[in-house]
């Protein structure tokens, strides 16, 4: 314990909390500012959030994601991109990801598959 606060690795758990707590608050916003609930999400089978993940987690523009492709290249083209500062970026990546998991999630639990066919 450092200073009345529990630690593991060297990373105070409530810092960790707190970074965790900005994903969920982002997708919480993505559902209910933006519009885009679980039946949208579900919609998207050909691997679209993950891809839009990948690409904020990638910086945008910053970094090749192969020697062929860069990250807008894997963007779905009919999304708008909202480039952020890093540390945004990096939160909506994560929010992104986890609706792709919720999506799987609720694909699995009807018996349904989770990408196209």
């Amino acid at each position: 314990r450092g200073q009345g606060r529990l630690m593991r690795y060297g990373v105070e758990i409530q810092e960790a909390l707190d970074e965790v707590r900005d994903v969920v608050q982002e997708r919480r916003r993505q559902i209910n500012a933006e519009g885009w609930t679980p039946d949208h999400d579900d919609e998207h089978t050909g691997g679209e959030l993950a891809r839009a993940a990948a690409v904020y987690a990638a910086g945008g523009g910053l970094f090749k994601i192969s020697s062929l492709q860069t990250p807008m290249q894997v963007w779905p083209y009919q999304w708008e991109f909202k480039p952020a500062d890093r540390r945004r970026e990096l939160v909506k990546a994560g929010a992104l990801i986890l609706a792709e998991i919720e999506r799987i999630d609720r694909a699995a639990a009807t018996g349904k598959s989770s990408i196209a066919a």
